[in-house]
């Protein structure tokens, strides 16, 4: 193993930093993982690290237990180092460059029974990594992000989903191959929005379902809207007629899994 590297200016921690600009993540198709959990996860997933940065210092003897076949490189930097490259003050002392790996909806695998959730234009990474989050909770079977310009691989989608981005069938695509595709699978695309009169939990998600979610300032397309099998809305008894999307999908997710009989 090199020796430790302790400088901030050093080219491979240059490197690792330009990773968090969209335009490098896209040209090399590589992406930043912090966190020992998320790591692991990843390689569940198998996702190929090309590069892990850890501190021991920080990591203690945790590295003694991580699959160090899946890694091309490894390189021990020290606390310094650490804290220039972390975001986060939780990720355990461990961060990688993992390769970005993409799936179509062609690749989706289903179970008889499918609960799946859309996500609309959702504007704020941190929102789509909240929402994986709800997913994985609920163990939805696959997550379709409709007509973002989010990419999927964003630091803050990765950071705020803590994991969760590696444990669900996530597809990033345009809401017009998608609803062709569930129409296709025989799918009831129940889409949230306000514009009904239909509560959420008088709807039936007993069949192959998906659950469509809009932006919290724009709501559902009218093209979602148009294909609607339902429409149902969450009722809003304050002053304020929104809530975090992540919240709403949780509501409405669990209630179909309660339908479902968890």
């Amino acid at each position: 193993m090199p020796d430790i590297i302790t400088s901030t200016r050093n080219p491979r921690i240059k490197n690792v930093i330009s990773f968090l600009k969209p335009k490098e993540r896209k040209t090399a198709g590589l992406f930043i993982i912090e966190g020992y959990r998320e790591l692991i996860q990843a390689v569940n997933a198998g996702f190929e690290l090309k590069e892990m940065y850890y501190c021991p210092e920080i990591s203690g003897n945790k590295l003694s237990g991580f699959p160090m076949h899946t890694i091309e490189e490894v390189f021990e930097i020290s606390k310094n180092v650490y804290e220039h490259l972390a975001y986060r003050d939780s990720a355990e002392g461990f961060i990688a460059l993992a390769r970005a790996r993409y799936l179509d909806l062609k690749d989706i695998i289903l179970p008889a029974n499918p609960l799946i959730l859309v996500l609309e234009n959702i504007e704020k990474p941190g929102n789509i990594g909240a929402v994986l989050r709800t997913a994985d909770a609920a163990n939805i079977h696959a997550v379709i992000i409709c007509d973002n310009k989010t990419d999927l691989f964003n630091p803050n989608v990765v950071r705020s989903s803590l994991g969760c981005l590696f444990t669900r069938q996530i597809v990033q695509t345009d809401s017009v191959s998608t609803i062709h595709w569930l129409k296709e699978k025989k799918i009831q695309i129940m889409v949230s929005s306000l514009q009904t009169e239909h509560l959420y939990n008088i709807a039936n998600y007993t069949f192959p379902t998906a659950i469509i979610m809009g932006s919290e300032s724009n709501g559902i397309s009218s093209q979602w809207v148009d294909a609607a099998d339902s429409k149902i809305k969450i009722p809003m008894l304050g002053k304020v007629d929104s809530m975090n999307v992540s919240v709403c999908a949780a509501i409405i997710i669990y209630e179909a899994l309660r339908q479902r009989g968890f």
